[in-house]
């Protein structure tokens, strides 16, 4: 396949004419930097605030025109609103003439994913709790119980499922638009990650990067799933308001560690999600401490006991406490889980006892009966 060339995209895009004006996108300076990774192309269009909801045939005739460069497969394009004044987008959407009134439409529910029953968030309000790592041995977990389950990595701009999984290469296309969702320890997983390098840095605005997730969630051939564990990105952002406002949430899960300082950005998420009515499954308290494997004494090194503290007082669930241990963090880094590696080790447990709590918050709030986790 011929070199791609960001230039013979945008000569595509030099046809497409913004309404009310004589001006291609190009022209009058509206799109984004192009980002080209495996035949897909990936580019936002900044538009006048006030005209964004009414500008979808707009980015629609830009997909369609990106799809006519040879070697284009697919194409990721996303709207970006700007309300600047003086801007040369401004000025032409100022020269069109007002759309036709159309009856707003209804309200409608969130949609769901056909095929999963169940889509859950692990959420932090802060980075370097072990919010993957728990999510990744939660969703390993739930597995044990006999569950089908996916694991959706959310966190675009640092993508950590594939090496956690120990997941490399690229997805195949399925039929139509849709991707085939990658596989490892018996999981459905889809990232960012397999998509481009993992070096390279996602220099994206919010609302693309909000458009690609529900790419990521709506177009990937999950099959049926009894449950799609959602590893989001840290705080409470775009992502975060997206997913919570957007996809059917069974609930969320919230992990911190046991300090004061975590444990305050964690009200931050446990706040936001109920703002937005998401169930609250529980909290996890990860590195909750550590035991000298020399010595076995056990040190509190950021403190013990907060996570179910903070738990008790706000009246949800404490879901259980994960050590800090030197095998969960080798085992991470090369790719292979201690729920996978270690399945009988106490920290693989703790991580099972987890899931066993977590489904049977959702199967209480679904009418469905939890299985029991038997330990031999």
């Amino acid at each position: 396949m011929a070199q791609l060339d960001k230039r013979q995209i945008e000569q595509a895009l030099e046809q497409v004419i913004f309404p009310g004006s004589d001006k291609s996108i190009v022209a009058l300076g509206m799109v984004s930097e192009i980002f080209l990774a495996d035949a897909k192309a990936y580019f936002s269009i900044t538009v006048p605030a006030a005209k964004a909801n009414e500008l979808e045939p707009l980015r629609l005739a830009a997909e369609k025109a990106t799809l006519t460069v040879p070697g284009i497969k697919a194409a990721v394009v996303a709207l970006t609103a700007n309300s600047r004044p003086g801007s040369s987008a401004t000025a032409a959407a100022a020269k069109a003439p007002p759309a036709p009134q159309r009856p707003a439409p209804q309200q409608q529910g969130k949609a769901g994913v056909p095929g999963i029953g169940a889509i859950i968030a692990v959420a932090s309000g802060k980075g370097g709790v072990g919010k993957s790592t728990t999510a990744v041995n939660l969703a390993l977990g739930l597995q044990t119980l006999g569950l089908r389950v996916g694991v959706l990595d959310a966190d675009i701009y640092g993508p950590s499922i594939p090496r956690l999984l120990g997941i490399s290469g690229r997805p195949k296309q399925g039929e139509g638009r849709t991707i085939m969702p990658m596989e490892n320890y018996g999981l459905r997983v889809m990232s960012m990650g397999f998509l481009v390098d993992e070096e390279a840095a996602m220099i994206w605005r919010g609302p693309m990067v909000q458009s690609a997730l529900m790419q990521m969630l709506r177009e990937v051939m999950w099959g049926d799933l009894d449950i799609l564990v959602l590893d989001m990105p840290p705080g409470t952002g775009d992502v975060q308001l997206t997913i919570a406002q957007q996809v059917p949430l069974a609930g969320a899960v919230i992990v911190s560690t046991p300090q004061d300082l975590a444990l305050i950005d964690a009200r931050k998420g446990i706040t936001m999600f109920r703002k937005v009515e998401v169930p609250l499954l529980g909290i996890v308290e990860n590195m909750s401490y550590f035991v000298a494997p020399d010595t076995g004494k056990r040190y509190d090194i950021f403190g013990h006991g907060g996570a179910e503290a903070e738990a008790g007082r706000i009246g949800v669930p404490f879901l259980g406490a994960v050590p800090l241990t030197i095998a969960i963090r080798e085992m991470s880094d090369a790719g292979t889980p201690i729920t996978v590696n270690e399945p009988q080790g106490p920290q693989a447990l703790a991580y099972q006892d987890i899931a066993q709590k977590v489904w049977t918050e959702i199967s209480r709030g679904s009418g469905r009966t939890a299985p029991k986790i038997v330990f031999e």
